[in-house]
């Protein structure tokens, strides 16, 4: 069986792999499916003391990695020896997955990736207008079924999130379902969203109970019912 040893550098977790990867390497989908489950989506599988894959290896490998997307994390590799490379070339994984020669370059790519994130985060958000409104909205969680909130208002929309009072039974990267309804039909929209920003209660006393939410996997259509929406409101509003 493959062996697995796991180190960690900040947020990313290291798996130093030793022996084959083939068809008796299932532990090394359920280490990495218990690792994001347990909040480190970020993982880099450190190949050096591998050795030898094989076709069926692969396949393990395809699983652990999309596990690690389906989570909205990252895989990357680093030290495959140069025996080894053959076989990710053939199979069209060195076009998939990040390969790196040293770990120094490999663990500072997370961080470039973290910085190119928030930029682009940034940009998205000054692209979209944002609208101040009490709205009232219900919120439950993706995936404890006992965290809801039936009544909460969203003070703050835009196309790319909103920041909702009233609800504190969320943390960060939480992810929840969102419904709401837009007028003037009262048409209602559910939205998925991941908790970005929690307001510190002896801090942020009046954002106190609530949550800075970002929606994800949203539609083009819905997205832009939002536009219309908050560009209807706001036209509305008087100016200063």
């Amino acid at each position: 069986m493959l062996e697995i040893k796991l180190r960690q550098s900040g947020s990313c977790i290291i798996l130093d792999l030793c022996g084959r990867i083939d068809v008796d390497s299932a532990n090394l989908v359920e280490v990495v499916g218990q690792c994001v489950r347990d909040g480190y989506p970020d993982l880099l599988c450190n190949l050096e003391e591998v050795t030898g894959i094989d076709y069926m290896g692969i396949s393990v490998i395809v699983i652990a990695y999309k596990e690690v997307v389906n989570h909205h994390g990252r895989m990357k590799f680093v030290n495959i020896p140069a025996q080894l490379r053959s076989v990710f070339a053939v199979s069209g994984m060195d076009r998939v997955v990040e390969i790196y020669g040293s770990e120094e370059l490999a663990l500072n790519s997370f961080k470039e990736d973290k910085i190119i994130e928030e930029i682009k985060r940034m940009q998205l958000r000054r692209r979209f207008k944002r609208l101040p409104i009490d709205l009232k909205i219900e919120l439950k969680s993706k995936t404890d079924s006992s965290a809801a909130c039936q009544k909460a208002d969203i003070l703050n929309l835009s196309a790319v999130g909103a920041f909702i009072f009233g609800c504190g039974k969320f943390r960060l990267k939480d992810e929840v379902v969102m419904k709401m309804k837009l007028g003037p039909k009262q048409e209602e929209l559910q939205l998925d969203g991941r908790v970005v920003w929690v307001p510190d209660k002896e801090v942020q006393i009046h954002e106190y109970p609530g949550i800075g939410v970002e929606f994800y996997d949203i539609s083009s259509a819905n997205q832009q019912r939002l536009i219309e929406f908050i560009d209807r409101n706001l036209s509305s509003l008087p100016q200063e």
